[in-house]
């Protein structure tokens, strides 16, 4: 049976959420897939070992692997990141979410679990995937600002929602792809790209059917070089035609991006 789980995650203390590999052998990085599948084998395996009615090699060699919607990088938090796993056991979910948040560590949580078709897939069946930055703007720091980015000089909201506007529909987004990225994809399609502003704290939504290896993150960069730099918002539709990461501007932090939701 396939169960789909949401995760909500703080990235700060993981190196990103996928387990990483060198040379074919796992490298011993805290992830949260690596939390996740080892609260998940926790309650899915342990309860069997001691059944007689299953063959023993099956036992000994099962494993349970989370299969996440995307991979999200060093520091990025998740409130709806989707997780899907196989096994044969029927889960309870009030059960199931009671026991598997009390494994994990206080800045992992499950949220919801349900039953799926054996054709969902968590990555491949993904339709649009939501995500937030959240930055301060103001020129002196303020003990609860946490990590979040602070940016002094000011903006204005208008220009950067009319730089945003640049990128809305289907295009080539090699220009805020990470240069060190192998994966040759670059075709994305924007739906949404939304500035506001309340206080001190600014906010941007971008939703997309998928998004490349630092592409919120380097987005981010370029509003923020346009509005540091007083350049035109046109600025951002000529980075973009470009193809060329060096246009665009710096790959901001982690901190302060989040995975908010992901639509099937």
């Amino acid at each position: 049976m396939r169960y789909a789980i949401s995760v909500q995650y703080i990235g700060k203390n993981y190196s990103g959420s996928q387990i990483q590999m060198e040379n074919g052998k796992e490298i011993n990085l805290p992830t949260i897939q690596g939390e996740l599948e080892k609260a998940l084998r926790t309650l899915i395996l342990s309860g069997r070992k001691a059944k007689s009615d299953t063959p023993a090699k099956y036992k000994n060699n099962r494993q349970v692997k989370a299969i996440f919607s995307g991979r999200t990088d060093k520091g990025v938090s998740a409130l709806n990141q989707v997780v899907h796993f196989d096994t044969d056991e029927t889960i309870v979910a009030s059960k199931f979410l009671y026991s598997i948040n009390e494994i994990l560590p206080d800045d992992i949580s499950v949220s919801d679990l349900r039953k799926v078709d054996d054709g969902f897939h968590a990555q491949k069946s993904a339709k649009r995937r939501y995500y937030r930055f959240e930055f301060i703007n103001r020129r002196c720091k303020n003990a609860f600002d946490g990590d979040l980015m602070r940016v002094k000089f000011p903006i204005n909201l208008e220009r950067m929602q009319k730089s945003l506007n640049y990128l809305l529909g289907e295009h080539d987004f090699s220009s805020f792809k990470s240069s060190g990225t192998l994966n040759p994809s670059k075709i994305c399609t924007i739906y949404e790209a939304k500035v506001s502003k309340a206080g001190d704290k600014v906010t941007i939504d971008i939703v997309g059917n998928r998004f490349l290896y630092n592409m919120v993150r380097t987005i981010v960069g370029t509003l923020l070089e346009i509005e540091g730099h007083n350049l035109e918002p046109e600025h951002m539709l000529d980075v973009l035609n470009s193809k060329d990461r060096s246009k665009a501007g710096m790959t901001v932090s982690p901190y302060g991006l989040t995975l908010m939701n992901v639509m099937y």
